[in-house]
């Protein structure tokens, strides 16, 4: 049976989606961050990085949440989750995946860390550090919202619900503590609002034990 290694909210929450949305048999093995069981001997075996998630397909063990996106829906294309190989549409999930995990991400990252990118104790660093993520992200946010207002559909490919969208929903609902989250954009808002109405969104939810605000 698969196995995804999370903690609650963590980068797990577009895999875990995914998961839901197939259907298909798995367990989960919550990683106590609270007591650094990310960085435990064991855990690194599995993801030398110490960072969550990690799923494990049999003998397969993958880190990295857009490669398990990639992994669960080419695995299971019954699914329908990813455009067909070679299509114009599979291009643009690839563009949109790999700029969430690659542009937005780390720029949330260092809003949440801005300590990592200073000297220990530089409080005025991390404090520039992190005004300088939240602009980026604002500026990263309006992009995806250009792409809904210009396309005009439910989700980020247009007409087809595929594992960007998991990828989307995770990523803006980290800005929720944001002054100017991706809620309050009127396209990402309701993007969002049609993400949460997923059945396969709300088991995640569940699952995890995530309160709201949910975004």
């Amino acid at each position: 049976m698969i196995q995804l290694h999370y903690g609650p909210g963590n980068a797990n929450m577009a895999p875990h989606i995914a998961l839901q949305e197939l259907g298909v048999p798995f367990e989960l093995i919550q990683v106590d961050r609270a007591n650094n069981a990310h960085k435990s001997p064991e855990y690194l075996k599995l993801n030398p990085n110490g960072l969550i998630p990690v799923l494990v397909d049999g003998d397969l063990v993958l880190y990295e949440s857009a490669a398990i996106l990639l992994h669960l829906a080419d695995s299971h294309p019954a699914g329908r989750l990813i455009p067909a190989t070679g299509t114009a549409e599979r291009a643009h999930l690839y563009k949109w995946l790999i700029w969430l995990t690659n542009t937005l991400q780390p720029a949330l990252i260092n809003y949440f860390y801005p300590e990592r990118w200073v000297a220990e104790g530089n409080v005025a660093g991390a404090a520039e550090v992190k005004a300088r993520a939240v602009a980026k992200v604002g500026d990263l946010l309006d992009q995806i919202e250009t792409q809904l207002a210009r396309d005009q559909g439910p989700w980020l490919l247009g007409t087809d619900y595929s594992i960007a969208d998991a990828m989307a929903f995770m990523l803006c609902r980290w800005t929720r503590g944001f002054d100017r989250p991706a809620r309050s954009l009127p396209h990402l808002g309701a993007y969002l609002q049609r993400m949460l109405e997923r059945p396969a969104v709300q088991r995640m939810l569940a699952a995890e034990g995530i309160a709201q605000p949910w975004v």
